[in-house]
């Protein structure tokens, strides 16, 4: 499939855009409770105990969120089977007369479109399966909202659109009520819940809101703002225009922010100067109090203490690609990094590098993978042997061993994936039985 020019684009072209969005900135019960198969927490994606009636009646799903092509890949864990591809934007006509109709939200689509997209619509970012697998929410940045599909019919359910102008990332909540939304142009996460749709509440970010993961036991989310990764501005002298970058602690019950930390101060602090505030993927520790994060322009991750508040490690990882920082994707050297159930070892996608690590969390000793170009995501298989990375560049997902630190083997999804979650998948939802991947071998 063709790829679109790379992000040195016309400086004109990005300003423009750029202006548009400032102006309009300037200017303006179907799913059970229980456990979840997927939480919010990306860097684990555990497999707790799933209820006897629910693992009956569903069958164990990596989705993977294909965005410039609108649709969601369920790919069944150790066959590899595609039961469904769902058509992620069956409203799409309807959607953009809306946009069209509006001169800042048109504004701002063509913005994504071209500064973010790469040319291309941002149809699916992110996604979670409800727990007894019948439902699936997913936001899509383009349309700037977030829907639910009923997945035996394939029909949305209901749509909730942000206040703002773009959708990003999302987390599940562990008990599988409530979606923690990025509300990236009004600079907030929007809680919302499943059952309806209706919006809960809000915290407040940084700019352009981006992570979100919940703590096992639901009770804080922790959150990352990026600030503006799609301007050319990457060196490290105009590192300030990039905005308000910073994780944070948040208390779930009154949406309250604990902690708002500044990552690069506290490199600073612990005497690694010139590294950006932008924290992307993380990776948690089992105890939920050391984070391994990736950072924007960093070929590794650094380790944060967080009852010390305080960088433990710097992780540099091999730096492969001979790109310049204005062409790195969004600014990401690095973006993906899921770790074991058990905390020993972390798998980093190697985006700018084209490699997967599989990274010792005790000596940091790694181990590297050849997946192709722009491997994009990481998350554990739901039995934590396995580190699924999506290839974007080759419409791809890579299936690596982490004990052995082998690829498996890769199997085709659809245009540009990026997000992927473990979950469920209802047996009245299954469409298809489509083999992907050939594992007689193993």
């Amino acid at each position: 499939m063709p790829r679109p020019l790379p992000r040195t684009r016309s400086v004109a072209l990005t300003a423009a855009l750029l202006a548009i969005a400032l102006v309009a900135c300037s200017e303006s019960d179907n799913t059970p409770a229980g456990n979840t198969t997927a939480t919010g927490n990306s860097s684990a994606q555990t497999r707790p105990d799933v209820p006897p009636a629910i693992a009956a009646n569903t069958r164990e799903v990596l989705v993977v969120s294909n965005n410039w092509d609108g649709t969601a890949d369920f790919v069944e864990a150790g066959s590899y089977k595609r039961l469904l591809r769902l058509n992620i934007i069956p409203d799409k006509a309807e959607r953009l007369r809306e946009i069209q109709s509006s001169p800042d939200r048109y504004g701002f689509y063509l913005a994504i479109q071209q500064l973010i997209g790469e040319g291309n619509d941002q149809y699916v970012d992110d996604s979670y399966t409800s727990p007894d697998g019948k439902f699936l929410y997913v936001s899509r940045p383009s349309f700037a909202d977030v829907v639910a599909f009923d997945l035996a019919t394939r029909n949305i359910v209901w749509r909730t659109p942000m206040e703002g102008y773009r959708s990003d990332h999302m987390a599940l909540s562990p008990d599988g009520r409530q979606l923690a939304v990025s509300d990236s142009t009004a600079n907030k996460v929007q809680i919302i819940d499943v059952r309806d749709g209706k919006v809960l509440g809000a915290f407040e970010s940084g700019d352009q809101p981006h992570e979100n993961t919940y703590s096992a036991d639901g009770k804080r989310i922790f959150h990352a703002s990026i600030g503006t990764v799609y301007t050319p501005l990457d060196q490290v002298i105009f590192d300030k225009t990039k905005g308000k970058r910073y994780f944070q602690v948040v208390d779930t019950a009154t949406n309250t922010v604990l902690k708002r930390v500044d990552i690069a101060q506290k490199l600073r602090e612990a005497g690694y100067p010139d590294f950006s505030s932008a924290v992307r993927p993380m990776a948690i520790s089992p105890d939920e109090n050391r984070f391994y994060l990736q950072l924007s322009f960093f070929h590794g991750f650094v380790e944060y203490d967080l009852a010390q508040d305080r960088i433990v490690r710097v992780v540099p990882l091999p730096k492969v690609t001979t790109e310049p920082r204005e062409n790195y994707q969004l600014d990401s050297a690095h973006h993906g990094l899921a770790i074991t159930p058990d905390g020993k070892t972390l798998c980093a996608a190697g985006t700018m590098d084209g490699y997967a690590a599989l990274v010792d969390t005790a000596s940091t000793e790694h181990r590297l993978v050849q997946v192709g170009p722009k491997p994009y995501w990481s998350t554990t298989s739901s039995d934590g042997t396995l580190c699924y990375v999506s290839i974007s560049e080759e419409d791809a997902v890579a299936v690596i061993d982490y004990r052995t630190a082998q690829l498996i083997g890769k199997f085709p999804v659809g245009d540009h994936p990026q997000r992927m979650r473990t979950g469920r998948l209802a047996k009245t939802a299954v469409r298809e039985e489509t083999a992907l991947l050939n594992t007689s071998a193993r």
